[in-house]
């Protein structure tokens, strides 16, 4: 496997113990630079922008193998030998995947709204629109708004997806290499077959009470001492919608742990 060099901030006293924290699908480390310094309190936060995302380079290959040796390797780059682990929807499933394969390398695993399952959504129709934006007509982030409003009505959502539209020079590019996210999509929506069977270390794992995301049969399968906490009336944008109290969570279990 060939490891790309990630991206990546950082927040608090190096002198702390180590917590890592990988974004969802199109973030970035920006989308949780917020929680980041609220976690920063007690732990060396390291906030990572995976593979064609945020500042990271771009890859034809994404995929949960890669980008778990990813976060390895960059462990390994920065001397990290062990860290605690808190991933998010894409970065929930990268956690998993180092869990259950590098074991050896989390301190405590902290999954937030996504289970190890094969998801039947498609992004196909949300890359569609982004492509189909007309970069060269558009003059400012309204004008980009408006167009994405059809077939992305949730404005929220909107205005996330379109942190990835950055202006230079007058004009308006991508960020990510949306080809490349096309190609590689389906791979998000999935979870391969690990080669090992189960973490057997303590995890916990947060939901959106709103959210249909977490499968608790499918998460006990491989994390049978997985702890379940929901946050009331909160999707599946959590960190965002309930930050006091997310922030409160996580840091009383790491503490606790």
């Amino acid at each position: 496997m060939n490891a790309v060099d990630l991206a990546f901030e950082t927040h608090g006293d190096e002198n702390n113990s180590p917590l890592i924290i990988l974004h969802g699908f199109l973030a970035s480390s920006r989308n949780w630079r917020g929680i980041a310094k609220r976690l920063a309190e007690h732990h060396f936060v390291y906030v990572l922008d995976m593979r064609n995302h945020g500042g990271s380079p771009h890859d034809e290959q994404m995929d949960y193998p890669l980008m778990a040796y990813d976060v390895i390797c960059f462990m390994d780059k920065m001397g990290i030998g062990s860290a605690h682990l808190l991933g998010h929807s894409m970065g929930g499933k990268i956690a998993m995947w180092i869990a259950l394969h590098y074991p050896e390398r989390i301190k405590q695993l902290v999954v937030v709204d996504i289970a190890p399952v094969n998801y039947e959504h498609s992004f196909a129709p949300m890359i569609y629109a982004l492509r189909q934006l007309p970069l060269d007509r558009i003059s400012n982030r309204k004008d980009a708004e408006q167009f994405l409003a059809t077939a992305i009505p949730d404005m929220g959502f909107r205005q996330f997806l379109l942190q990835n539209l950055l202006l230079k020079d007058s004009a308006y590019f991508w960020r990510i290499n949306l080809d490349y996210i096309d190609r590689c999509a389906h791979h998000i929506v999935a979870f391969p077959q690990p080669e090992n069977q189960a973490f057997n270390n303590t995890a916990l794992f947060v939901a959106g009470e709103r959210s249909t995301y977490i499968e608790p049969t499918a998460v006990i399968k491989f994390f049978p001492s997985a702890e379940f906490v929901e946050i009331a009336d909160t999707g599946h944008w959590l960190y965002v919608e309930a930050p006091d109290q997310f922030c409160r969570l996580v840091a009383e279990w790491l503490a606790r742990s």
